[in-house]
């Protein structure tokens, strides 16, 4: 392949994934027009277009989406391999993106980085809290944390947790003038406090289990909530029943400004796992991030 077609595909590459070419100039060191032309110049050789350009915007035509479908992935393995090419040195360095939810984040994520980022001073990690499940994939992220239920098939999943449970809590003064719910159907004649996670759409239904039973719960209630921290703070000052995890909760339940009701239907479940693409060629610094993460249990 001539030099001149591949530097107008990596041109094509920055300008599709950015949606502007600014933005695309300024990640490759080139000016606007520069891309313009190298873009312009390889839709002439193929004889389709591949950009729609307005005075707003530039997106991929339908072409153009097949085409960075295709070559995108390609040039990311080759970035990927001489990256770690350049790793083979007494010092790991690079970049590392991970994207993950607040509880992992602050429960599991940053108390192994804490020590990591010390020990390599070299490495820089890049951290995306977030409660929707990306595509760590489309989105250029190296790995992501998520509960081991919901990973896709054609990932590598890395235990770095043990067994969590969910709680059901509430304030003491909530519990005053209302009866304690004794089963999940019990919540129906409580204020909840419902999460709406943004790659789900709706509400979260409550999810509990009892000798073997699975039972959903779509609940209702005043407040409704994108993030956890919210969630918990909304309980303590008795606006309703919330349902966190149980390790998030339980300073909050030892203090007494919330307390736990539903116990004997929220069992242990999967734990996080940290999760990357399974043809991923894996660099020093990110093989040595998994080591650290990974979970070893005693």
């Amino acid at each position: 392949m001539a030099r001149r077609n591949v530097n107008d595909l990596l041109a094509f590459r920055a300008v599709a994934q950015e949606r502007s070419f600014t933005r695309a100039a300024a990640q490759m060191g080139r000016s606007p027009s520069a891309l313009s032309h190298a873009v312009r110049g390889l839709e002439e050789r193929v004889g389709v277009r591949l950009l729609t350009r307005t005075t707003r915007s530039v997106s991929p035509t339908q072409a153009g989406e097949r085409l960075l479908a295709t070559i995108a992935p390609r040039f990311d393995e080759i970035e990927a391999e001489l990256g770690a090419i350049a790793e083979m040195r007494d010092r790991p360095a690079g970049m590392i993106r991970i994207t993950t939810g607040i509880h992992a984040a602050e429960a599991i994520l940053w108390p192994a980085l804490a020590t990591f980022l010390s020990a390599y001073p070299d490495v820089t990690i890049e951290v995306n809290v977030d409660a929707g499940l990306i595509d760590i994939a489309a989105e250029q992220f190296d790995a992501g944390i998520r509960m081991g239920e919901t990973l896709e098939q054609d990932m590598v999943a890395v235990p770095i947790g043990p067994n969590l449970r969910m709680s059901a809590v509430g304030s003491p003064d909530y519990f005053l003038e209302r009866k304690v719910p004794r089963t999940p159907h019990d919540l129906a004649k409580h204020s909840c406090i419902n999460l709406r996670f943004p790659t789900l759409g709706g509400l979260y239904a409550w999810e509990f289990e009892k000798g073997g039973r699975a039972l959903n719960v779509h609940v209702e209630g005043q407040l409704i909530v994108n993030e956890i921290a919210m969630a918990r703070q909304a309980a303590i000052d008795g606006a309703g029943i919330a349902y966190l995890p149980r390790d998030y909760v339980e300073g909050e339940v030892e203090d007494g400004r919330l307390r736990h009701v539903l116990e004997d239907w929220c069992p242990p479940f999967s734990g996080y796992h940290l999760y990357y693409p399974s043809r991923r060629q894996q660099s020093q610094a990110f093989a040595l991030l998994v080591e650290a993460l990974r979970f070893r249990a005693g």
